[in-house]
Order: C-alpha cells, then structure tokens, then sequence
C-alpha cells in the first residue's frame, strides 16, 4: 500500500518551489531547471471514487516520484491546479469545470510568471484526460508565447498496465475502470466505496473503424456513453496492481524528469 499524505515529501519539502522565498528563488541556478505544474480535474468518477481522483493520482504520482530524484537536481514542484476543462462531466454533481479558455489562460499565465522569473523548462503533467487536446495546443502557444521550453506527459498514457489488464479494459476502460481505481485503491484506500463500483463499458462492437480514443473519434460527452459515470470495469480492480501501475510509471518520472530538465531545443536543428 502507498498510502498518500498530502504535503509530504519531497515533492512538497525540498522541491516545492514556493515554500521558497523570492531572494531564494532569484538566486537558483536555473540552466538546467525544470518546473512542474500538475494539471488534474474534480469531477465524477462514478459512485465509488472520489471527484478529486484526477487531481489526487497526479499529486500521488509526483510526490512518489520525487522522492527517486536526486535532491541535487534542478527539479521544481509547483502548486497543482486540481481544476481542468471538465464539461464532458457537467450532468453529473461534484463536477467542478474549467473553460477551455480559462484553462488555456491559467496556464499561459502561470508560464510567463515563470519565465519572469528566470525559469526556461516547463513540463504540464497531466492527469486528466479531458485536458489532453487542449495541452497540447496550450504548450505550443506557451512556447510561442514565452519561449520557454514546453514539455507534455500523460502518465496513464505510458502503457504502465497492459498486462494487468483484459484487453477491452484496455481499450475502453478510460473513466473510473479498473486502471483508475487500482490505483486510488493503492494511495487512498479509505477514499474508495468498494460496495458502489460498478462495471460499464461502450459497445461499438458494430462498428470496425469507429474508436472511443485513437483513430477515428466522435465527440461524446459523458452521460452519451454511461449511466453510472463509469467508462470500465471497478469491480476487478486490486491495491495491489495499482501499486505496480505506481511503481513502474513513477520510476519511468524519475528518469524522464532529469532528461527533460538537461534538454536543449536550440541543438536539435543541424548546424
């Protein structure tokens, strides 16, 4: 069990950069530092999981990620902004959305403060699906935007699962399935109605070309594709493979941070 404390750890100690002053933020070296803004959401995730699952996975991940990186790395936690462009989720209560213009805003604002302060690295590490089109248009403009480099990570998109779970999980287990829920069954057991999960998923078995998410889409709103919420199966979902999922994803973080923090876009054009 992971068993996750809000604000302990690295993550939220020695890395969180705003536990820092401004005289102690002016004079890091920043050459080789890089910023971190989680990006979750609060809404629905069925009648067993709580609406701050996104939110929650991405503070749980970051905070047992850090703690794999050298304290001696430029590496930087900055507060989460649990809220995200969540409309799809509207019809059901608890769901707090953001536009995507107040999002795309949020963020762009955030990027410029950063770079006024001497920061050239941002990575948007996101955790909600919702946001995933709407980051990758936002991190092209921040850069256009700033000039800083911009990076993007979906960990649920790393493939941290595939063996642990049925092939049409897989593939439309997307919201409060089994994926989900392991994993909040791993860091925050008591957040978790084992007695309300449920098993829902979308049948496009009739149609051969037509996918949920990946080759060719439609645009769906929740309460178009579930009753209950649910896009997957909860009632297979274990601590313990959200554990593994944790374990594997949040060591691939580890590397991926210190590489991201040494990366140089200026080198990629030959010269």
């Amino acid at each position: 069990m992971l068993m996750f404390s809000r604000y302990e750890g690295k993550a939220w100690e020695d890395k969180f950069l705003p536990r820092l002053t401004s005289k102690g933020i002016a004079e890091l070296p920043k050459e080789n530092a890089l910023c971190i803004l989680s990006l979750g959401a609060v809404e629905q995730h069925g009648y067993h999981l709580p609406v701050m699952t996104d939110a929650l996975i991405g503070e749980a991940t970051l905070t047992q990620t850090f703690d794999k990186i050298d304290p001696d790395e430029q590496i930087w936690n900055l507060p989460p902004l649990a809220y995200g462009k969540s409309n799809e989720h509207l019809g059901f209560a608890g769901t707090i959305a953001l536009s995507a213009a107040t999002l795309q805003s949020i963020v762009t604002d955030i990027a410029h403060s950063l770079q006024r302060s001497g920061f050239r690295r941002l990575l948007l590490f996101n955790t909600h699906g919702g946001n995933m089109d709407m980051l990758n248009v936002i991190a092209r403009e921040v850069r256009i935007a700033t000039g800083l480099m911009v990076f993007y990570l979906a960990p649920h998109s790393l493939d941290a699962a595939n063996d642990l779970m049925t092939p049409e999980e897989l593939e439309y287990g997307i919201h409060g399935g089994d994926y989900e829920t392991s994993i909040v069954k791993a860091i925050k057991p008591n957040w978790v109605h084992d007695e309300l999960a449920v098993a829902e998923m979308v049948d496009l078995s009739q149609y051969e070309q037509l996918t949920l998410e990946g080759r060719v889409r439609f645009a769906w709103i929740m309460s178009d594709i579930s009753e209950s919420g649910v896009a997957g199966d909860a009632t297979r979902a274990t601590a313990d493979k959200g554990v593994i999922i944790q374990g594997r994803i949040t060591d691939f973080l580890a590397k991926a941070f210190v590489e991201l923090s040494r990366f140089e876009i200026s080198d990629l054009r030959q010269r």
